[in-house]
């Protein structure tokens, strides 16, 4: 099973990849993943990639996907994977189209998780980050009345990217980039969307639910 998770900030994509990859016996491979691997091995992209990090700037296309190229032609990944964070636009997904299509394969489904934009701020406007041990606790979810850490009894605060301001350009900036990018799936029909709200157990249901009709 070779799938693409698509959702936007706050949708819960890294929880819900994490469930769906151990469900289907794949390899769960993220962007974020990759690069880490990459930097912390001192291989020659990693270095690369890591001039660019340095100066606070995006890492290039080219090198994001020489990276997830070399990732995908490991072992395990022959017989599936799970990618989350990447194709981030049109242009990437014609890229990965043709590098698999260059090895005998395709993508059997792209998971949309679909969720509106005020739940996504309550989610990620309500955080509050831990100064001390760094736990993140959410205001309304466990029902935060102090501004104290529970674990430690550190000082909480509110990271920038998770004011509501920032949150909703976050937003924008997704619409513009992967609107596109879900049209895009769902022209090739394998494009499949899930309701993102409610409990990680039901979501992961729903996912799974969708999925299996695509099930070799």
């Amino acid at each position: 099973m070779r799938l693409v998770l698509v959702g936007p900030p706050g949708a819960g994509k890294g929880t819900q990849a994490q469930y769906i990859a151990s469900n289907l016996s794949i390899p769960k491979i993220s962007t974020g993943d990759i690069f880490r691997a990459n930097v912390s091995g001192g291989t020659d992209l990693g270095r690369l990639a890591k001039t660019y990090m340095d100066r606070g700037d995006l890492v290039p296309d080219e090198v994001t996907i020489a990276m997830v190229r070399d990732r995908l032609s490991e072992d395990d990944a022959q017989d599936g994977f799970l990618l989350d964070g990447f194709p981030r636009n049109v242009a990437q997904a014609e890229i990965l189209r043709d590098m698999l299509k260059d090895w005998g394969q395709a993508l059997d489904l792209v998971l949309e998780l679909v969720v509106d934009d005020d739940e996504v701020v309550r989610r990620l406007a309500g955080r509050r980050t831990c100064s001390q041990c760094g736990r993140i606790w959410h205001v309304e979810f466990d029902d935060k009345k102090d501004d104290k850490c529970d674990a430690c009894g550190g000082p909480l605060f509110q990271r920038d990217d998770d004011k509501e301001q920032t949150v909703r350009h976050r937003l924008e900036v997704y619409q513009e980039q992967t609107a596109p990018l879900v049209s895009y799936y769902a022209d090739e029909g394998i494009l499949v969307g899930v309701d993102a709200t409610g409990p990680v157990e039901e979501v992961t249901q729903r996912a799974m639910e969708a999925i299996r009709p695509f099930m070799g």
